[in-house]
Order: structure tokens, then C-alpha cells, then sequence
């Protein structure tokens, strides 16, 4: 009997052994893994929060790079995916962890309540949000904004973050929803990239901007996010005096030509390393 009890002690040892964390390869895609323990480095991760206002359990996805040392402060971008997506797919974009994990950035991912609250940038209702659906909150704009700041607290307060070098980066409704966030708490960031961005508000709430260098990226050839738009966009913040850097992509689309562009990203963290 004793030895029964000895050799399942062993095996429930065993199982209960802690595994080594594994590393992350810049050659290959991350892996997101959930978990419920403290930060883990060199993982793509999917976190979550109570979130008090929604009454509900609120996930955001989260990279910390392995050089992480909590003595150090490191920079710190807020990543904002777009329309009918989600915060594991835009952090899969190609170049974002490759770069983030040779730089020594940490990387958050809210999911702005869910993946058409607009983060705002259409309003605090639900009404002029495009694609609602019939059981989004009345208040899905208000909720989408509070998550993505929710989340930056959270990062800032449970990571050794840079406060000078706190950085937006969305593409489509994200970077319509970086431009609405950087005006309403312009001293929250250190400067904000826009891919695609889908902007609805009035050009008017751009002057909280001014302080803030401001890249934008377009492909000549969206059919989502037509060119033209853009090009207006740019040419209003040029007219209000905003540090702005424009490029655009000759051939681009929409989709592809953002999501599969490592030389495109690295220079978007180019930008970032230049502005702290």
C-alpha cells in the first residue's frame, strides 16, 4: 500500500511540474495562449479584466518581449484592430512581433469591447455604428473607448512602461479609432501610426492632435478605405500645422498589402523609435 501511494505521489508530481516557458522564434508565426498567471515572456497572450461598467469579463491579447526586465522601462504600443476582426489577428500581423521582440517593445491588443464598438470614433451609442447588432449595448461606442484605456491602465500599472514612449497603432476602424483616442487624451501618448485609417468624425477634432507625430500608411488602391479619403484627411492635418508623415502604397489594398507588410511595419516602428 505504501508504495502505491508513493508512486502516485511521483506521477501527480510529476504532472504538476511547472514547464519550461518556451521562447519565441522570429522565424515562425506566434502561438496565443490563454492564461490565468502572471505575465509570461516571449508569448503571445490572451488576458482578461473584470470590466465593472460592462459587468463582464473583458479579454485583450498581450506580447512582452524576453528582454523584459522589470528594472528597465520599456516603450509600449497600443495595438487596434479593425472592423469584423480582433486583437489576435492584428498582433499576427506580419513584422508586429518580430519587431516588437527586437526592439523591446510590449505590446497590448485591447478588443475595444468587441470587434465593432468603433473605440469611440463614431460616437458613445450604438446608433452610427456600422454592423451593430441587436444585442450590442446602447452604450457600445462609450464601453469600446473606456476598454481601450482600461487596458492601457492595467498595462502601465502592472508593467515597468516608459511613460514618454506610450504609442497608438490601428488599421481601418482601428486607425480611426487611434486618431478619436489621441485627440480626446492627447497627453496619454507619445505619438500614433495609422494603416488605412477609417476616419467619420469631424476634421474640427483633429486640433487636439497637434502636439502629436502622426504617420499614416494607405494603399493607392483600397476599395474599403478609398485613397481619396485619406489623401483629404492628410491634406486637413497639413492645413492645421500637424506633424504628419503620409506614405502611400502604390499598388496597396486594403488588407493584404497592411497585413503581410514586415518592411512596411518596421518602418511604422522606425517612426516610434524616432518620436519618445
Amino acid at each position: 500500500m505504501h508504495q502505491i501511494l508513493a508512486i502516485t505521489l511521483a506521477i501527480l508530481l510529476v504532472g504538476c511540474s511547472s514547464k519550461p516557458l518556451a521562447k519565441f522564434d522570429v522565424n515562425q508565426n506566434p502561438k496565443t495562449i490563454v492564461t490565468a498567471n502572471k505575465y509570461d515572456f516571449g508569448e503571445v497572450l490572451n488576458h482578461s479584466y473584470f470590466f465593472k461598467q460592462a459587468n463582464k469579463d473583458q479579454s485583450y491579447t498581450l506580447y512582452i518581449p524576453n528582454s523584459y526586465d522589470e528594472s528597465q522601462s520599456y516603450p509600449l504600443i497600443i495595438l487596434l484592430h479593425g472592423l469584423r476582426s480582433n486583437p489576435n489577428q492584428i498582433i499576427n500581423y506580419k513584422g508586429i512581433i518580430p519587431e516588437a521582440e527586437k526592439r523591446g517593445y510590449v505590446i497590448a491588443a485591447p478588443y475595444g469591447y468587441n470587434e465593432r464598438g468603433w473605440y469611440g470614433s463614431r460616437g458613445k451609442g450604438k446608433d452610427g455604428v456600422a454592423f451593430g447588432k441587436a444585442d450590442d449595448p446602447e452604450n457600445l461606442g462609450e464601453l469600446s473607448e473606456m476598454d481601450v484605456m482600461n487596458v492601457l491602465g492595467i498595462v502601465k500599472k502592472d508593467l515597468s512602461i516608459d511613460p514618454q514612449r506610450i504609442y497608438l497603432l490601428g488599421h481601418s476602424m482601428g486607425g480611426g479609432g487611434a486618431l478619436h483616442l489621441a485627440a480626446t487624451y492627447p497627453q496619454a501618448w507619445t505619438g500614433l501610426a495609422c494603416l488605412a485609417p477609417s476616419f467619420n468624425g469631424k476634421y474640427s477634432s483633429l486640433d487636439g492632435l497637434k502636439n502629436l507625430p502622426i504617420y499614416v500608411v494607405t494603399g493607392d488602391k483600397d476599395r474599403l478605405v478609398p485613397v481619396r479619403k485619406v489623401r483629404r484627411l492628410v491634406e486637413e492635418m497639413k492645413q492645421l500645422e500637424m506633424d504628419v508623415i503620409y506614405q502611400e502604397i502604390k499598388g496597396g489594398r486594403h488588407f493584404r498589402t497592411i497585413t503581410h507588410n514586415p518592411e512596411m511595419i518596421a518602418e511604422v516602428f522606425d517612426f516610434f523609435d524616432q518620436n519618445q
